[in-house]
């Protein structure tokens, strides 16, 4: 097992930062299409299609037909949404790095270095939603597959928060999150987050797709 130690984000980092979002957000992908399948308004017609040739009411090609036009769908919509998600990062904070992270107060970037390569990154910029003025939120955190499970994420975190406690006036580290990161979900709650709500964007899908966003909270008085 590799060591790993975290620093500041430099220039250099920038291809590399920009290209671990882009796979660690675009791997959620299956799993916000597996959730859509198994959302009670999905199965049951997925079901019902395919009874229907037993009945003698549509041919069995038509079934499979509609199935596969339904199930298609589903897969594209969750898949556009996350690549949606990426081309606005992408011309948002991630379009310059430095200028937005490193240039402005109340924001850092930086980035897990193992064996002279970046394997992960996280960021800090104030909040941007409705009575987080004194809110720090958490951004970015993303991991190399290759080097999960090793606590850098963790790590990342930890430093995230530091920052946070450092700043006078920051009152709590917040962060949103989707059904379909389960990891991270569990490794925020196990470090003192609390959900306190869920919300969909206001994006085409979302609904259909059951694709909440969660908002989680860590209040700095309470760390330890």
């Amino acid at each position: 097992m590799s060591a790993f130690f975290i620093r500041l984000y430099k220039d250099s980092d920038y291809e590399v930062a920009r290209q671990l979002f882009v796979s660690g957000t675009a791997e959620h992908t299956s799993e916000a299409f597996r959730h859509a399948i198994r959302q009670p308004h999905v199965w049951p017609l997925l079901v019902a299609l395919l009874v229907l040739p037993a009945l003698d009411i549509v041919s069995f090609t038509t079934s499979i037909c509609a199935v596969t036009l339904i199930v298609g769908f589903l897969w594209f919509a969750a898949w556009r949404m996350y690549r949606n998600y990426i081309r606005l990062c992408f011309h948002d904070d991630l379009l310059d790095i430095r200028k937005y992270y490193l240039e402005q107060d109340g924001c850092c970037f930086w980035v897990a270095e193992s064996g002279g390569r970046v394997v992960g990154t996280v960021a800090a910029a104030p909040s941007p939603f409705p009575g987080g003025e004194k809110h720090l939120e958490l951004k970015r955190l993303s991991v190399r597959e290759s080097h999960r499970g090793r606590g850098i994420a963790k790590a990342l975190c930890r430093t995230m928060i530091d920052f946070a406690r450092r700043r006078r006036g920051c009152e709590a580290v917040v962060l949103t999150t989707s059904l379909a990161q389960k990891d991270a979900r569990k490794m925020y709650e196990k470090m003192g987050f609390r959900l306190t709500h869920t919300f969909y964007r206001p994006k085409p899908f979302t609904k259909l797709l059951d694709f909440k966003i969660l908002f989680y909270q860590l209040d700095i008085p309470e760390l330890q």
